[in-house]
């Protein structure tokens, strides 16, 4: 019954995770109220994310909708943006970090309003000195911090007018390669609990390819009220983590 729990964890996570990200806010909470401890939680997440978030962009790819010179830049730049924020994080508090999430969330929550925040119908996205270095942020942000990550990615290539789908597939590659690092830190460190974290990534991969079908019926103005609410529940999440740590 317990993995049958982390299957649809992994599955509803993963479906609005590759829709407008913040998957996290299903899967993450859920299993540490089942008692599973934080870093086994946050180790199964890493390791399923990296493969149901491979599986993704690949379907995307196969599908010549997403070309290898778009996601280079992409798997590079969050890479590095997400090895930094880990070593970072080690120097600042979790208030703090928190603190920093609300604040990016609210910026990119009020500039969906101030318009631009608008899929476009663009072929090709093109990594520039505007547009690389606040992905490079986000991908610093996710190995820092995480929660809402992929929505602020995706907000991103909104403003660079590309295409809904296309969106999807680069913060996919931006998940796997943020959790791939993180993935096998804690593999190697012996904290991933193999058998839920399989289950769970068996979940997410299904979640995952779920969202990838939904991706291509959901309309422009869908996405964008989608994005906002999410976005609106996970600052409404992370305000009471921090009024917790008070």
């Amino acid at each position: 019954m317990e993995y049958l729990l982390f299957l649809l964890i992994g599955i509803m996570g993963n479906v609005i995770g590759t829709l407008v990200g913040g998957g996290g806010l299903i899967t993450l909470p859920t299993m540490m109220l089942m008692g599973v401890p934080v870093h086994s939680a946050i180790g199964a997440n890493k390791v399923s994310n990296m493969v149901s978030a491979f599986s993704s962009f690949y379907t995307i790819y196969k599908r010549k909708e997403l070309a290898w010179s778009e996601m280079r830049s992409v798997l590079l730049v969050s890479l590095i943006g997400g090895t930094l924020g880990g070593l970072f994080a080690s120097f600042m508090s979790s208030q703090a970090l928190t603190v920093i999430a609300i604040i990016l969330l609210g910026f990119a929550l009020i500039m969906s309003f101030l318009g631009g925040a608008d899929f476009g119908d663009k072929e090709l996205f093109r990594m520039n000195r505007k547009n690389g270095p606040i992905l490079l942020g986000v991908g610093f942000y996710d190995g820092m911090f995480g929660p809402g990550s992929s929505t602020l990615a995706l907000y991103t290539y909104a403003h660079e007018k590309i295409s809904y789908i296309k969106a999807v597939g680069l913060s996919r590659v931006g998940v796997f390669a943020m959790c791939s690092g993180a993935a096998i830190t804690y593999i190697a460190t012996g904290k991933i609990e193999w058998p839920l974290t399989l289950v769970l990534m068996v979940g997410s991969t299904i979640g995952a390819q779920i969202g990838l079908v939904l991706a291509r019926k959901v309309k422009a103005n869908q996405v964008k009220l989608l994005l906002r609410i999410v976005t609106i529940i996970l600052i409404v999440q992370l305000v009471y983590d921090f009024i917790q740590q008070l």
